[in-house]
């Protein structure tokens, strides 16, 4: 992979993160309100993937996400089925990241008019993702508003649990050794179509057209579903060897960062990314470092490991159903995220 200055951004596309950011801490500042301890406790992990509230000797984590605008793609192609599995994806993932099991998940489904067929192919998805992650369906909201929505939105939120003797795994653990485990994605999951769909709409690429792939048409490997990750960070999280975990959805390798802040994830091993990458980046000449701060560039969860467990991180991993986990990087002295192959430094989250 090259960089090439000048080229596209999520940003000029319309998602600005640092925008979204300085906006989230706007409203933050004035939600200053706390309920009595009766009502549980909530637990400080800033900037995490989760949520977390203590109710007398019980963690429960909740956490809400949309599959975002990857759903005018499939409304484009009349493919529902992959955007149905990544509401439940998009949600566990980040449960998972915080070593909570998957307990529940409401939809949430905003339209302009409802479609018993378009909703029967979400449902058919969604089905799918419950069953790869364990997870119950315990409700929903639908909502008809064409005032508001032209098309379709797709989200939910999740609640998880941690058994009995788990603690939250926040990375405050992490320490300068450890090993970076990344297990791949199945493709750009649910993050960056914004900027996809405007690299697409530019060039009057045919999305009917093989894929880089070659084994399936362009829409079909860009809808291909979020990987979910649930049932590999259940085998590992809680273990004393394990001392963080991390889902790269949107931010792409600056999630790391919110694990530990004050240590570098020195990334000098990661592996060449799957064809839909280079293929996004030479459509629209993107940079290097717009590729790995908006992308998860082929590796959708990370295991931080201590490095005299390697071994047994990976056969675990691997019994759970992630053989292909392979380490990525290492834990050093510093700051921020590093990846000394393409030139690049990231500090911050966003």
């Amino acid at each position: 992979m090259s960089a090439t200055p000048g080229g596209a951004t999520y940003a000029a596309s319309g998602v600005d993160r640092s925008a979204v950011t300085e906006a989230l801490s706007a409203l933050l500042q004035v939600v200053r309100y706390r309920p009595p301890p009766t009502h549980g406790r909530p637990v400080d992990a800033p900037g995490h993937y989760a949520g977390m509230v203590r109710i007398g000797r019980e963690t429960l984590a909740v956490t809400t996400d949309t599959v975002g605008t990857k759903v005018r793609l499939a409304a484009q192609v009349r493919r529902w089925e992959e955007v149905g599995e990544d509401i439940v994806g998009v949600n566990v993932n980040d449960l998972a990241a915080l070593g909570a099991r998957p307990a529940g998940l409401v939809d949430t489904i905003l339209c302009d008019r409802p479609d018993a067929q378009v909703f029967r192919a979400i449902g058919r998805g969604l089905d799918r993702g419950l069953r790869a992650a364990g997870c119950s369906l315990l409700g929903g909201e639908t909502a008809v508003v064409p005032s508001i929505v032209d098309g379709i939105d797709l989200g939910g939120t999740a609640l998880g649990f941690f058994p009995r003797g788990r603690a939250p795994v926040t990375g405050r653990r992490v320490r300068v050794g450890d090993v970076v485990l990344g297990i791949p994605s199945a493709g750009v999951h649910a993050n960056g179509f914004t900027l996809i769909r405007r690299l697409l709409d530019e060039r009057a690429v045919d999305l009917r057209a093989a894929g880089p792939g070659g084994r399936a048409s362009l829409a079909e490997e860009l809808l291909t579903p979020t990987r979910i990750y649930s049932g590999v960070a259940d085998a590992v999280a809680g273990r004393e060897e394990v001392h963080g975990l991390a889902h790269l959805s949107g931010g792409g390798v600056r999630n790391l960062v919110r694990l530990r802040p004050d240590v570098e994830f020195i990334l000098d091993r990661w592996p060449a990314p799957p064809p839909i990458f280079p293929y996004l980046q030479a459509l629209g000449g993107l940079t290097d470092e717009e590729m790995f701060q908006t992308f998860n560039m082929g590796i959708g969860f990370v295991v931080v490991v201590a490095p005299t467990h390697l071994a047994e991180s990976r056969r675990r991993l691997a019994r759970a159903g992630a053989p292909d986990a392979v380490p990525i990087g290492r834990v050093g002295k510093g700051r921020g995220v590093r990846l000394p192959e393409h030139g690049l430094s990231y500090l911050r989250y966003s």
